[in-house]
């Protein structure tokens, strides 16, 4: 598992965020762009307010996240 600095790597990676922001608005479409904004770069805020919006678990969104960045 990758620890949440690695993923705060990847979040404010410019070319990054562009390829899953997509992917984000697709698969959490109830993330308001605003949401989505405010947590990036921080992983684990990123993570809490897609669990909470969506109800999913950490380990899902993580592998949503491989899935696009790999």
């Amino acid at each position: 598992m990758d620890n949440a600095r690695d993923w705060n790597d990847r979040l404010q990676d410019e070319g990054t965020w562009d390829k899953v922001k997509g992917n984000i608005r697709e698969e959490w479409g109830d993330l308001t762009d605003q949401e989505t904004e405010q947590a990036r770069g921080n992983w684990e805020q990123f993570v809490g307010t897609i669990k909470q919006k969506t109800g999913q678990t950490a380990g899902y969104i993580e592998g949503k996240f491989r899935e696009w960045t790999s």
